[in-house]
């Protein structure tokens, strides 16, 4: 048996990769991985001070999502169930070119390398886009205490480091730009986004038991 099919919902920061990834999860009856975020130890003293607990925060985030996806591999994929995730570990390299410096990112980028380079790769990448003023509101609304301290400059680093690096992805890339789409209050916008993703889908063969 083949792999089954496994979609990645990516972005910056605030941008809805979770909402997105769920709605997704429902409404075509893949698996949902939610990625660990909170329960990372480091990230209140990250956001208070990025270049002295960045290397902690980054290796807790590499290894939790290197554990993560090897399971998902072992226990969904393998077994034919296809997988949307709210994440991939490729975004590691993207926040950690950022963050570290070139000492600490070279260490880095060789332990990542070793970790992911046979980990399972999604058929499909869904970026999701959107103004700073968008995301910053998104991040103020969830309410999560250690994003209150996140600087906006850094956030609008993050969307052109973002933007940079899928356009190198050996991937097949759906770009959305959901700043006028508030796909979590309103339905329709939700329909819009399933619309967008409609051809991608198709032309893979992953569009299962869903009416769009």
């Amino acid at each position: 048996m083949g792999q089954a099919p496994f979609i990645a919902v990516e972005g910056p920061i605030g941008v809805g990769k979770t909402s997105l990834a769920s709605a997704f999860s429902k409404q075509f009856g893949f698996y949902f991985l939610k990625e660990i975020v909170e329960e990372n130890p480091f990230l209140h003293k990250f956001y208070d001070n990025i270049h002295e607990w960045a290397f902690q925060t980054e290796m807790f985030f590499l290894c939790n999502r290197y554990k993560q996806l090897g399971d998902m591999e072992k226990d969904y994929l393998r077994a034919g169930q296809p997988v949307v995730a709210d994440y991939h570990i490729f975004k590691n390299i993207i926040f950690s070119r950022r963050t570290l410096n070139s000492e600490q990112f070279l260490k880095y980028e060789q332990i990542y390398n070793i970790l992911t380079h046979d980990l399972a790769k999604p058929n499909l990448i869904v970026y999701l886009t959107a103004d700073l003023e968008i995301l910053l509101g998104r991040i103020k609304k969830r309410g999560r205490d250690f994003e209150y301290n996140i600087d906006p400059f850094y956030l609008q680093q993050l969307t052109v480091d973002y933007e940079e690096f899928m356009e190198k992805l050996p991937i097949p890339v759906v770009r959305i730009d959901v700043t006028n789409l508030d796909f979590v209050a309103n339905p329709d916008d939700l329909k819009t986004i399933f619309s967008i993703l409609h051809p991608a889908l198709e032309k893979r063969s992953i569009n299962r038991n869903a009416s769009i």
